[in-house]
């Protein structure tokens, strides 16, 4: 059943008799609906009325909209008005650009344009690489999507991904003091991104793909990193592989395997899964089975465009075919980035003692968490109500910050492994439990590990 979450949190605001058991009668009506109440405040107090703020979680619109109604049923109270408090935090943004310089007078006006900048137009043109030290390209990145698979939601444009866009810089900036900007391109043409970027990346120091539907995903990235001088990574595959490579280390650590005897599943061979099999194969499994919508991937399929070709020759070493769950029969670990609901507690209970569970389809996982617990030993998911939530802002903010201290011109595999060491390393033996394999998104000590660790491995 769905859970009431802040994602749609509502403030109801209600005129009610002055009764002593008013207060009562208001969050008795909000709780039976399923509310659940995070605030209730007085705003007026009339010998009349009082009118009262109420603030509670949802599940859904329509269930604010029930619980709203079973307010309004109550005798004397009249309902003025009700706020969605997700669309009021994204009232003109969430970003902004700000001024590091005063301008206060003709002298700092002088100095910051004209005639004084020109002085700088001039050192850059001499020496190109000075606009890393002498620009905004020193901190700067662009988050660049078309809107193709945003979120959970798919092909919904850029108009709509720019909220999404708008969030993601707002993460860079809170964690990693990272100047990030979102660029949402009107195609979807292969060609026409991929030369749109290469025109606007004089500008930043690194870009960040974001939120663009495999297999274009990869074509574009891989051009991009040849073409250009500063490191371009795709946050759907390489941050959810960062952080699922560095949550594993620690869940084989809770249940005592090495991960060179491990049989892995991971399901979704899009972007985030062949991302997450790449990595992971740097560090040697016993083997991986990669599962998409048509089942377990392996040579003879015969519908494998070029990323599961690549998949087949490096994965399913025995050549099993079938369903997601005869993959999961004797497998150690399961790692999900697909659909909602694919599999039961059954089908857990099929896999090897102790096995681990990272159902990371959001906001609805391949599992109920609460189902894949009766079996499995470590469990994860992508959500912020269960323990363990796998989240890319562990690993994306700290690795640009890495990136962008370095003056990094690419990014490597050993820079991605060396993040996914530094956030499993975060938790120390002490805290280590089999509902604590990663640390809280809001942990200050990640991003600065993250960051270190990825300019050491970018130095030379």
């Amino acid at each position: 059943m769905p859970v009431p979450g802040p994602g749609y949190s509502i403030t109801v605001r209600v005129e009610a008799p002055p009764s002593a058991s008013a207060a009562g009668d208001l969050t008795g009506a909000a709780g039976r609906a399923g509310a659940v109440i995070t605030a209730f405040d007085v705003v007026e107090s009339h010998a009349d009325r009082i009118v009262v703020d109420i603030t509670a979680n949802a599940h859904s619109v329509g269930h604010a909209e029930e619980i709203t109604a079973a307010l309004e049923e109550l005798p004397g109270v009249n309902v003025r008005k009700v706020s969605d408090r997700t669309f009021l935090i994204h009232l003109g943004g969430k970003i902004e650009v700000a001024s590091k310089v005063q301008l206060r007078n003709r002298d700092d006006l002088s100095r910051a344009y004209t005639p004084g900048v020109a002085r700088i137009s001039q050192a850059i043109a001499k020496n190109p690489a000075d606009a890393r030290r002498l620009t905004i390209k020193r901190n700067t990145v662009a988050v660049v999507t078309d809107g193709s698979a945003v979120l959970g939601l798919g092909n919904i444009g850029p108009s709509a991904a720019l909220p999404v866009m708008e969030g993601k810089a707002a993460l860079f900036k809170k964690f990693a003091g990272v100047d990030a900007w979102p660029i949402c391109l009107d195609t979807q043409d292969t060609e026409e991104i991929i030369r749109t970027v290469q025109l606007i990346a004089p500008v930043y120091g690194g870009i960040n793909l974001e939120d663009i539907a495999a297999p274009r995903c990869f074509e574009i990235e891989a051009r991009l990193r040849e073409m250009l001088d500063i490191p371009v990574f795709h946050d759907d595959q390489h941050g959810t592989a960062i952080v699922v490579v560095g949550a594993l280390r620690n869940a084989l650590r809770v249940v005592g395997k090495n991960l060179a005897d491990c049989k892995i599943v991971v399901c979704g061979a899009g972007a985030a899964g062949s991302a997450i099999i790449r990595l992971l194969l740097q560090k040697g499994p016993g083997d991986i089975l990669a599962v998409d919508v048509n089942g377990i991937v392996h040579p003879d399929r015969g519908d494998l465009d070029a990323n599961l070709t690549w998949l087949a020759q490096n994965t399913n070493r025995h050549l099993v075919s079938g369903s997601v769950t005869d993959a999961m029969v004797d497998a150690d670990v399961f790692i999900g980035v697909s659909a909602p609901n694919l599999f039961g507690a059954d089908a857990v209970a099929a896999m090897a003692k102790d096995a681990i569970v990272f159902a990371l389809a959001n906001p609805d996982p391949e599992i109920d968490p609460l189902e894949a617990q009766q079996h499995a030993a470590v469990v994860a998911t992508g959500r912020s109500d269960y323990p363990n939530q796998i989240n890319n802002v562990l690993a994306f903010p700290g690795v640009f910050r890495g990136l962008l201290d370095a003056q990094a011109r690419g990014i490597t595999d050993t820079m991605l492994l060396a993040a996914a060491d530094a956030i499993a390393d975060v938790v120390d033996g002490d805290r280590l439990n089999a509902s604590f394999i990663v640390p809280s998104v809001f942990d200050s000590a990640v991003a600065p590990a993250v960051a270190e660790a990825v300019a050491r491995a970018a130095q030379p």
